[in-house]
């Protein structure tokens, strides 16, 4: 979300005379941040949640092909699944619930965000209840907690911002066509060439853009829906049974392991989906910190538009 651009504030602070770097120069400064810090010979600590690291494609190149077999209703037996299936679902199920909204530019986002974490080795299980409040334009301070740490972030000031980002005005410029929406993530900073296919050099950094659109709490009608069957098409998807969200609801996982050509060593967070209707649930990832690494759980309990900083729905 939000929070995740922001961790790079210090780094804007530390020149302040440097002309401010754009969305696009933004996320790939975190990107290769994010490579180094989980290189295999120089682990250091990392943030609270990295950057989601699903890719996506728009392109039917080389993948792994994984089904699970889940329980059919109909039937004693078990049928397979595959990742398409279940995104395709996914984005099925979104555009039956997801409804039309236009928020005002001086409304804000808020978020009510639920976060479990127990450390790898063993430990006890902490629970954070993080409520953020995101300015719809940028022009007003925001208020969001990250694992219970809350703080007001100022206003932005010209040529800064997020990703993904927060101006609505922004987001509604994002094509709700999953081809064209990776063409434009790919190009952003520039005019979207639709003519010129993905390549497979492409797909690291835009995958980072478009899985990092599904932090987002609240998008335009359509768009989250074009992320799922954007990725329905990803070389180096693999799905995963068994995998439960934060309230402990089992669900069918998605991770992104990538391919020849693009490979994570650890793989990415998992997308947790629910195994009857294929609606989105929550994420687990890992995140380490202070030497202990955590697995982690999280949810949007609720998200809305609000009129002001401490109002909820």
């Amino acid at each position: 979300m939000n929070e995740l651009m922001r961790g790079l504030e210090p780094l804007r602070e530390w020149d302040a005379d440097t002309t401010p770097l754009t969305d696009a120069a933004r996320a790939r400064a975190r990107f290769r941040l994010y490579e180094t810090m989980n290189a295999p010979a120089a682990p250091v600590a990392v943030g609270r949640r990295p950057l989601l690291r699903i890719a996506v494609a728009g392109v039917a190149t080389a993948a792994v092909v994984t089904t699970v077999l889940v329980a059919n209703d109909s039937s004693p037996r078990t049928q397979p699944v595959s990742a398409t299936t279940v995104l395709h679902g996914a984005a099925i199920e979104e555009r039956r619930l997801e409804k039309s909204i236009a928020p005002r530019d001086d409304q804000f986002i808020y978020t009510k965000e639920i976060i479990k974490e127990t450390p790898t080795k063993g430990g006890r299980t902490r629970t954070y209840v993080d409520e953020s409040w995101n300015s719809v334009d940028g022009s007003k301070k925001s208020y969001v907690s990250e694992l219970g740490r809350k703080q007001w972030v100022p206003v932005f000031r010209p040529g800064q911002g997020t990703w993904p980002p927060t101006k609505w005005t922004e987001l509604k410029e994002l094509p709700t066509d999953p081809r064209k929406l990776v063409i434009a993530l790919r190009d952003m900073g520039g005019k979207p060439d639709y003519s010129q296919p993905m390549k497979p050099a492409d797909w690291p950094m835009t995958q980072v853009f478009v899985s990092g659109l599904l932090r987002a709490p609240v998008l335009p009608k359509g768009l989250r829906s074009a992320a799922y069957e954007a990725l329905a098409a990803v070389p180096g998807i693999k799905v995963l049974p068994h995998q439960k969200d934060a309230d402990g609801r089992e669900g069918i996982g998605i991770q992104f392991v990538g391919g020849p050509e693009t490979p994570w060593a650890h793989g990415g967070p998992i997308l947790v989906f629910d195994a009857k209707t294929y609606r989105y649930l929550g994420m687990r990832d890992r995140r380490t910190a202070g030497g202990t690494t955590y697995d982690q759980w999280s949810y949007i309990a609720v998200s809305a538009v609000v009129d002001r900083v401490m109002q909820r729905p």
